[in-house]
This record gives C-alpha cells, structure tokens and sequence, in this order.
C-alpha cells in the first residue's frame, strides 16, 4: 500500500508521515500539488493521497479536481486535511472527488479513523485494500 502525502509544512509532513508509516503504509512526499503530479508519474500503485488545501503552486482543491478528471486516478483514495474550516469548502473539497475531510488539529487515532472510514484501512488498523469504487 502507497499514499503520496502533499503538504507544504515539513512539520505535519512528518507528524502525518509517521502515524501513516506505523499503520503500515508506505509514504511518499510532495510539497504542493505540481510536485504531487510530477511525482505520480513516478509512483505505481498509489492507493491513497493525504491533501492540504491550502499550498503554493497547485493547492489541494486544484489537485483534486485535476485528478478526478483523469480516469487514470479513480481508484486512488484522496483524503483532504486541511485547516480549512468553513462548510462551503468541506462541501466543494467532497464535490471535487476527496473521499473524506479532516480537519487539523487531529489525533493520530482521527487519522486512522478516517483511514478506515474510506477503505484504506480495516477496522484495528490492519492494511485493507484500497477500494476502486
């Protein structure tokens, strides 16, 4: 299992980086939404993408309509986290195609939770299959 975690702070980079690595996934970096399409070109068998919305370059809500346009990235789960706290940006992060929203500050057992929630993980924190659905 492979995520692509895109994120400009190199601080919650690594918070995020680890909680996902102890849940058995491997993780992959990106600083903003150009570098993530520059590196998924690289990566084969991507199953999930962890999204900030707000970067230089490309933010998360531009990368996640990007990719829901191109068939090539529907099976890829994409959870949008993100400080944006406003209800119209929850509803058009979700209307764009990310499968869930999390807001920061979060637990290590919200991520999780959220994780399983979009079919990333199984319940108790065992490696699921990324759904394609």
């Amino acid at each position: 299992m492979k995520a692509l975690l895109v994120e400009d702070s190199r601080a919650m980079r690594t918070f995020m980086g680890t909680i996902v690595r102890k849940l058995g996934i491997e993780v992959h970096e990106a600083e903003h939404g150009l570098d993530a399409l520059e590196r998924l070109d690289s990566l084969d068998a991507l199953d999930l993408l962890l999204v900030d919305w707000n970067m230089p370059e490309m933010n998360g809500y531009e990368l996640v309509k990007r990719l829901r346009a191109d068939d090539q990235y529907a099976a890829i789960r994409i959870l949008m986290v993100t400080s944006e706290s406003d209800l119209e940006n929850m509803v058009s992060a979700l209307e764009a195609g990310a499968d869930e929203y999390l807001m920061k500050p979060f637990s290590a057992e919200e991520l999780e939770g959220k994780l399983i929630q979009i079919g990333v993980l199984e319940e108790g924190g065992s490696r699921g299959e990324a759904n394609g659905s």
